[in-house]
């Protein structure tokens, strides 16, 4: 990863948040709350599902990867982001800024496909309830989350890769938090098409295809939930489904409106408020999110506590 081969320039600078000097010292100590909520809830969610054996299900197990990636999305972004707020100039060599920009797309992408994989699994447990266990089998969900590390892996990969073409030689002052895409192609003296034309198609593709997923599950989810006779196995069903929708409306709603917003309407600040959401905010409120609104979590974690005093 030799800079020198691809660009001119050997740091940026990241311009973080904002530039009120008042403001610092407030978003350091939000942020640092933040970050360290994130990682105890996501660490705490993958500890008590390792833990607990009557959470040994393919919900779960998916669950427990999709902390596994928002406890990782969060640390490749926050850190880097509150350094921002203590010192004078934020500075990130290029090799670093590749870096934290391949991790934080490996880890996003693996999100959307992630709960994609998280709304089929309810959907078999809702529509083929009988069918769950062969359909839902270990080598099956191996198979499934086998696929969604794949793929963020090679959308990470293509990303970052067409990025090492692109020349940096006017400015070096990144106007975000973080080594994002389209912020960095601002700074670009050299063509940035190519790198425009993947981020609008592979980013529609990896936008579009869970939210089908997602949409055509709970279609489906909903239809077989209008069925059911007893209002009681109607909230129960609701239930299970409304934390995971909660999550992904977050989650997608701000990815579309950062990536698939026309360059002449976007603006730099809602840029930064929107990827705040995706980076920082989803991570803290996934496991919140579903241990809240989840008794299975309530009497795992309550098992724990009284073996742990007892």
């Amino acid at each position: 990863m030799a800079a020198g081969n691809h660009s001119t320039v050997t740091e940026f600078i990241l311009a973080g948040l904002t530039e009120q000097a008042e403001l610092q010292l407030p978003l350091f100590l939000l942020f640092l709350g933040i970050y360290v909520v994130t990682v105890v809830g996501n660490l705490g969610m993958i500890t008590l599902i390792g833990l607990s054996s009557h959470l040994h299900t393919p919900m779960y197990y998916f669950l427990s990867n999709l902390s596994f990636i928002d406890l990782c999305q969060s640390t490749v972004i926050t850190p880097k982001m509150l350094v921002n707020f203590v010192t004078e100039k934020n500075i990130i060599s290029y090799p670093e800024c590749m870096t934290q920009l391949y991790f934080f797309l490996m880890f996003a992408v693996s999100e959307c496909y992630m709960l994609a994989a998280m709304a089929y699994d309810r959907y078999v447990a809702i529509c083929s309830p009988l069918l769950y266990n062969v359909i839902m089998s270990h080598h099956a969900c191996f198979s499934l989350i086998l696929g969604v590390y794949i793929i963020g892996l090679v959308c990470a990969f293509t990303h970052t890769g067409c990025m090492f073409r692109v020349h940096f030689c006017k400015f070096d002052v990144i106007n975000h938090y973080f080594c994002d895409l389209l912020p960095l192609l601002q700074l670009s003296c050299s063509s940035t098409y190519v790198n425009k034309l993947l981020i609008l198609c592979v980013g529609a593709l990896n936008i579009f295809a869970p939210s089908l997923t997602i949409l055509s599950s709970y279609i489906f989810i909903i239809a077989s939930i209008l069925h059911i006779r007893s209002t009681a196995g109607r909230c129960k069903a609701f239930s299970t489904c409304s934390s995971h929708m909660l999550a992904v409306v977050i989650f997608f709603g701000s990815l579309a409106f950062m990536y698939l917003q026309p360059s002449s309407v976007s603006s730099v600040d809602q840029g930064k408020v929107s990827s705040l959401f995706y980076t920082i905010l989803v991570s803290m409120l996934n496991p919140l999110i579903y241990s809240l609104r989840n008794k299975d979590v309530h009497v795992a974690l309550k098992k724990i506590l009284d073996r742990r005093i007892f």
